[in-house]
């Protein structure tokens, strides 16, 4: 079995790491490039910045930043925020950026995903879908990261993550949204569903809260990854002792 990773998530708003509650609310955190180094020393397996804003305000990300975190670590790193061409995420990858996600863009076009697949190589594409529950169905939100932008995409979850395999997309992040921010745990059933629905890497995010949140995704989702934010920034769980724990609990993960 391949080991399972931890992957802190930073949400950046110009430079600086930002968390809400369910998108909303959001306070400061710290420097990215700080907070990035801090994760390397303690063992993150791997990190991924969103630029919140980029979508919204219909601009993509900064490269040089890219290029200052790239120059910093030593683990894999995932970008993602307003990248809407195959060229923007060439250039991310030229920057050092390890993957580049798409989200709302790939919504609106979805070949795109196709397109940086073949360009690039699937495993460098990951798609990123939030997800809520509503009307009795996992229906998929866009625009997430600003609250007055945000709204339904007229897409199933499930649906379109199939659709975004087929495409081409080598990960899927399935960011439950409904959970984001408030610490209750994964919304497992729903990540369930996802993993059979696929055959690539899914990656649970928004719900993490204890060590015991991480290692029920892991066995009843049975997710590659689980991305978590403000349980990591705030300090209420640091990666060294989760990874320990993990390890007790008998799920692989790199020590």
């Amino acid at each position: 079995m391949t080991a399972r990773r931890i992957i802190p998530c930073l949400d950046v708003k110009d430079g600086r790491v930002v968390k809400g509650v369910r998108f909303e609310g959001h306070v400061d955190m710290g420097d990215a490039a700080e907070l990035a180094a801090r994760y390397r020393d303690q063992g993150a397996d791997e990190l991924v910045f969103y630029d919140i804003t980029a979508s919204p305000e219909g601009r993509t990300l900064d490269y040089g930043w890219v290029q200052d975190i790239a120059r910093l670590l030593d683990i894999p790193f995932c970008v993602a925020g307003g990248i809407r061409t195959v060229e923007q995420a060439a250039r991310c990858l030229d920057h050092g950026a390890d993957k580049v996600s798409i989200n709302s863009p790939a919504l609106e076009r979805p070949e795109l995903i196709g397109e940086m697949a073949a360009r690039l190589g699937r495993q460098c594409v990951v798609v990123g879908v939030d997800s809520a529950f509503q009307d009795g169905e996992w229906r998929v939100h866009q625009y997430t990261g600003d609250p007055n932008a945000r709204r339904g995409a007229g897409r199933l979850t499930m649906e379109w993550i199939v659709e975004a395999e087929g495409l081409g997309a080598g990960e899927i992040v399935l960011n439950c949204i409904d959970q984001d921010g408030v610490r209750r745990g994964y919304d497992r059933a729903q990540l369930a569903e996802a993993r059979r629905q696929l055959t690539i890497p899914l990656v649970a995010s928004g719900g993490a809260g204890a060590a015991e949140h991480f290692r029920d995704v892991f066995v009843e989702a049975d997710v590659s990854g689980a991305l978590a934010a403000s349980v990591f920034h705030s300090g209420a769980i640091a990666i060294p002792e989760l990874k320990r724990y993990l390890d007790a609990q008998g799920v692989e993960v790199r020590i």
